[in-house]
């Protein structure tokens, strides 16, 4: 989307990697983990020479809350570890990391300031900033801590200005309001639309796409959509009656996307969230919309290995900002 040429996508998830290449036109996978010596040599032969400039990746943070900042080198941090020998052995222009906001402040920051100078021993000017999706025309309040590196910069990244104010953010209705409601019947993975766009999201979504992709509707029991139908739009769980729901008491349980709001951080499908007006969980297209995929990526797998897909991944017009601003570091 930001015109930079994507050549390989490197995961242990075979329907990620089916959904890469798929969407991906012309670029490599490979199926690796990074924490392996060996995928070095196997990412050497995928890239046949080609210079890498930029590196991209979401490596796991988990580690980091068991073994603290001082034991950085352990094993279970294997992934982020990977992450910081791949930069090391390619040198690429540039690099981004994503990770979530906790990170930030993990062990008083020492994880982070740790992280950042290890780039910074390698030549590598290095920025942090914590952003939120929906300033970038993301429906969804989705907020990642994003490191970026520069190799033998003048000065250190800065990160674009938000595009949008609070206000003017766009809502769940406004970005998934014109997609079939799926009430009578549970609908298929591939399909198409019941009307026009009502937005210009909307249309940018469709662009010139002309078929619907994953929009299919979970098969609830009768007793969660009773439930569901309880929940007001925007509300959760504390809206219940009495003795309805207790089944699910958590800060997230039966919780409905508010309508006139950008949605929360999208998960990977565990069935805690429910579209505005109807009495389902958003469909994985639903929740593509969310974060900002176009209809005419494809997400390929099961169900719930789409939802995960979708779930986990950086939204794709937060990304496009930063890469767009990027290119003026390269």
């Amino acid at each position: 989307m930001a015109g930079y040429n994507v050549l390989l996508g490197v995961d242990f998830d075979e329907a990620a990697l089916k959904t890469f290449e798929f969407n991906h036109h012309g670029a490599k996978t490979l199926k690796a983990d990074l924490s392996k010596d060996e995928t070095v040599n196997e990412i050497d032969k995928a890239i046949n020479g080609r210079r890498i400039d930029v590196i991209v990746g979401g490596p796991p943070c988990q580690g980091f809350s068991l073994t603290g900042p001082r034991k950085f080198d352990d094993v279970r941090n294997k992934l982020y570890l990977a992450m910081i020998e791949t930069v090391r052995r390619y040198r690429p222009k540039a690099f981004m990391i994503e990770n979530v906001p906790g990170m930030a402040s993990l062990y008083k920051g020492e994880v982070k300031d740790e992280i950042l100078k290890r780039f910074t021993s390698m030549g590598y000017k290095m920025t942090s900033k914590i952003v939120c999706a929906a300033d970038y025309g993301v429906p969804q309040l989705r907020r990642r801590l994003v490191f970026i590196g520069i190799y033998d910069a003048k000065e250190a990244f800065h990160f674009p200005q938000p595009f949008l104010k609070p206000e003017d953010y766009v809502t769940c209705k406004d970005a998934i309001g014109d997609l079939p409601a799926l009430i009578e019947e549970l609908g298929d993975e591939i399909s198409s639309y019941s009307q026009k766009p009502e937005t210009d999201f909307q249309r940018m979504m469709r662009g010139n796409n002309d078929v619907l992709y994953n929009h299919v509707a979970v098969n609830h029991k009768t007793f969660v959509k009773e439930t569901i139908a309880q929940v007001p739009d925007g509300g959760n769980y504390k809206d219940l009656p009495n003795g309805v729901g207790d089944s699910r008491k958590f800060h997230v349980a039966w919780t409905r996307y508010c309508s006139s709001k950008p949605s929360g951080t999208i998960d990977t499908g565990h069935r805690n969230h429910f579209h505005y007006k109807w009495n389902r969980c958003p469909t994985v297209r639903e929740n593509a919309r969310l974060q900002s995929f176009p209809d005419d990526f494809v997400f390929m797998g099961n169900r719930t290995q789409q939802n995960r897909q979708v779930g986990n991944a950086v939204p794709p017009l937060m990304a496009k900002a930063i890469a767009e601003e990027l290119k003026r570091y390269l």
